[in-house]
């Protein structure tokens, strides 16, 4: 071969790598989801996210993809944190705190991210609202302030009432510290409160008719996955058994519930889409503040009080967001 000839082959296959590089395709991030069963209950709130990543140029199938993973049951959400981690995602999205947990026990090195974490710090996942340190990170709803003001709500619609069943779940990581600030504002509020547990839909019965027979004048329902994905059973329970209830989120009234004080939770799994954008463009965990929701709502359903024969009070119809008739 000729000098020259040669120069160029070897010129050439000098940029042989870097035509290479530029043909490949843009790496897809990998997002796992951990969320209740039916999935059909979440649409709203992934449909949110999956708007907030696309308004931050994310398209799913382009430059990112999500493994969903939903649970029916909290024993199956260690296994299934572990073939999230097994996969090697980049950032695991579990809700709240039920799914944080097992994501937690997973893997230490992964990012994840909550979108509506009840109590971060008192149950230890974050180290602080401020600097999180660790691989945890998100939005959180503190449950602590928020039950016991659903509880004041409560007694403000039903005067009348002395008796109030608190429906919780014992598997839920951030029930704990929200039942004893519950207790506390019940003492406050001279009211008797009876500590309900139902760890699954097969439960209600049983917790309903155990309020029934206690003769509860109404009922808080702390919010959780489970009182989300299961909100249709809960308000025909609460129906069934005459107790009117006082729920976490909207979903839970519009399903025949009597009442909701909490947040707008697809604001919050909007929001959420941004730590996923911190995150893979390499901001670490530890370095994102955990963001508390700021705007909360009131939604009463009329229809359901009629049934019941209630009359709720009109300054408290004149301070919600939404009435239901």
């Amino acid at each position: 071969m000729k000098r020259r000839e040669f120069i160029t082959v070897l010129g050439g296959a000098a940029t042989w790598p870097l035509a290479a590089r530029a043909q490949q395709p843009a790496k897809v991030a990998q997002i796992g989801f951990l969320g209740p069963a039916p999935a059909a209950t979440y649409l709203p709130r992934l449909e949110a996210l999956r708007a907030g990543l696309r308004d931050l140029g994310y398209v799913e199938g382009k430059n990112i993809a999500i493994e969903f993973r939903w649970a029916e049951r909290v024993e199956q959400l260690p296994e299934m944190a572990a073939e999230l981690v097994r996969m090697k995602v980049d950032i695991i999205l579990a809700s709240s705190s039920t799914y944080v947990e097992a994501a937690r026990q997973a893997t230490k090195t992964i990012p994840i991210v909550f979108a509506l974490h009840a109590d971060p710090v008192g149950v230890g996942h974050v180290a602080s609202l401020a600097r999180p340190g660790g691989n945890i990170t998100g939005l959180s709803t503190l449950l602590t302030d928020l039950a016991p003001k659903e509880l004041e709500i409560l007694k403000e619609a039903l005067p009348q009432t002395t008796r109030i069943g608190i429906l919780w779940n014992p598997t839920t990581p951030s029930h704990g510290p929200a039942v004893r600030a519950v207790e506390a504002a019940g003492q406050k509020l001279g009211v008797q409160l009876l500590l309900v547990p139902a760890r699954s839909v097969e439960e209600f019965d049983g917790a309903f008719s155990t309020m029934t027979r206690e003769r509860m004048g109404s009922l808080l329902v702390i919010g959780s996955p489970l009182a989300f994905s299961q909100r249709v059973p809960l308000a025909e329970l609460a129906l069934k058994h005459r107790l009117p209830g006082m729920f976490q989120s909207r979903e839970n009234v519009e399903a025949g519930g009597l009442m909701s004080y909490g947040v707008d939770y697809n604001d919050l799994h909007r929001r959420a889409a941004l730590y996923i954008d911190k995150i893979l463009k390499g901001v670490k965990p530890a370095d994102l503040p955990v963001e508390q929701a700021s705007k909360y709502e009131l939604i009463i359903n009329l229809k359901t009080a009629n049934t019941l024969g209630l009359a709720i009070p009109e300054s408290l119809l004149l301070r919600a967001d939404k009435v239901i008739e």
